[in-house]
């Protein structure tokens, strides 16, 4: 098993023609990801050729929207690669065709256009329930099944730990610390002030899957996200989690990579955020290495 993404999801890409689109839909083939085409309206009717996972060349074809590409493929998953300035119309747009899954990995969306997809997927015209991952995110994986994003598919192979983060970096990092346990899903939630999916949605669907047995999560500086999310913890989580929060070391009052990680007063400092997890029997690294080596601990012992 795993979380919202596995090796049925029939996946589009939104920008398959671009240039990020274009080289990340060669490696997501790569990781073994089903992708049964892409959208451009404006090269429509057209095909694209890639290599499947076993270098078998593939035409894949061009939609002219995402309700045909659906319509047309059967898929359940799209995977957004637009620039900024036209990421709130893809999204509205496979929002309204009834996509499952829209992970949005453009980074520098305007927040007041998150803000308005993210109150369209909470109002009655999300008719199909769609779950919006990012943006400016990594995307999703589920090792050896499959991939939506731009996560390297070579870092870590199936295993029991379900790993969610803000941080794309530190997603891989820990991915490849923990790869000889391994891991069920991992996925990068996006370091925005505003995200589709959080870190509490995240462990709500690592505790219901049978195959995930621990949980890393990763936060950082800013928000309250993580305070919230040791809350949920607390009353709904029985596997055991560890943590690990960036930006022990950032100064008040500056924005540090991401848009959402700032401090202010000592709302959103990483101590904080330590102590609220810990408070509720997270246990929480200093650096990532030793977050884990925490996870290497709880595994070894289950």
């Amino acid at each position: 098993m795993s979380i919202f993404l596995n090796k049925d999801s029939k996946v589009i890409v939104q920008g398959i023609t671009g240039g990020e689109g274009t080289k990340h839909t060669k490696l997501m083939l790569k990781a073994g990801t089903q992708i049964v085409g892409g959208v451009n309206a404006r090269k429509a009717g057209t095909t694209v050729t890639h290599e499947d996972k076993d270098g078998k060349e593939i035409e894949l074809p061009v939609f002219g929207s995402v309700a045909e590409a659906m319509k047309e493929t059967g898929a359940d998953v799209s995977v957004v690669f637009v620039p900024p300035a036209f990421t709130k119309d893809a999204c509205i747009e496979a929002i309204d065709a009834g996509i499952k899954l829209l992970v949005v990995i453009t980074e520098g969306v305007p927040v007041q256009d998150t803000a308005e997809v993210w109150s369209y997927l909470q109002s009655d015209k999300n008719h199909n329930g769609t779950r919006m991952i990012g943006p400016n995110c990594p995307g999703i994986i589920t090792p050896e099944e499959s991939l939506a994003g731009i996560t390297p598919h070579t870092i870590a192979g199936k295993g029991p730990i379900g790993l969610v983060s803000k941080s794309g970096t530190l997603t891989y990092q820990m991915m490849f610390e923990l790869k000889d346990f391994g891991f069920s899903t991992a996925i990068g939630i996006g370091g925005d002030p505003i995200i589709g999916t959080t870190h509490i949605d995240a462990l709500e669907a690592f505790e219901a899957d049978p195959d995930t047995k621990a949980i890393v999560m990763i936060g950082e500086i800013g928000g309250d996200a993580e305070e919230r999310a040791a809350a949920y913890i607390k009353d709904n989580v029985t596997k055991p989690v560890v943590g690990y929060v960036a930006g022990f070391t950032a100064p008040e009052g500056k924005t540090m990579g991401h848009a959402g990680a700032i401090v202010s007063g000592s709302a959103g400092t990483a101590q904080a955020k330590k102590e609220a997890l810990e408070a509720v029997g997270v246990k929480v690294g200093k650096t990532p290495s030793e977050t884990a080596e925490l996870m290497r601990e709880i595994m070894n012992n289950l």
